[in-house]
């Protein structure tokens, strides 16, 4: 699959899940076990202190790291978030706020995968790791 077939195939499937639609995420790269998803930051997803809401944050990271799971598996139905460790080292604000996503270890069933959320201006807002379950064509249960 080309990459710009990749891109659409996953804006496509993410399209699906209202949450992630409702986020706003937009994919802008892929490649091989990697991700780059970036999202606006109106208003309504900001804290008291007018920076982005952690759950807001943490949501993109964790839809970045499964997007860069997936793309090493193409044929699974999809990958479930097991775990996933999120470290806040600077406050997210701005107009833009994008996250980009490396798998570290594929396995058969398991993946890990790290990664980070920035400022459009390149300043660091947070850091994840995660592991994802790979949902396999066969096992539709989710678990």
């Amino acid at each position: 699959m080309s990459a710009d077939a990749s891109i659409a195939f996953t804006r496509d499937y993410q399209r699906k899940i209202p949450f992630v639609a409702h986020l706003g995420l937009v994919t802008e790269a892929l490649g091989q076990g990697t991700a780059r998803l970036s999202m606006a930051l109106p208003e309504h997803f900001t804290n008291s202190l007018g920076t982005a809401h952690g759950g807001v944050i943490m949501s993109l990271l964790d839809v970045a790291l499964c997007t860069a799971a997936r793309t090493l598996h193409p044929d699974s139905v999809g990958v479930i978030t097991i775990d996933l460790s999120t470290s806040f080292i600077g406050g997210a604000s701005g107009a833009r706020l994008v996250a980009e996503a490396r798998v570290l270890k594929d396995g058969r069933s398991m993946t890990f995968v790290e990664a980070e959320a920035k400022n459009a201006d390149g300043s660091l807002v947070a850091k994840a790791i995660g592991t994802v379950k790979v949902r396999k064509a066969e096992d539709k249960r989710g678990g």
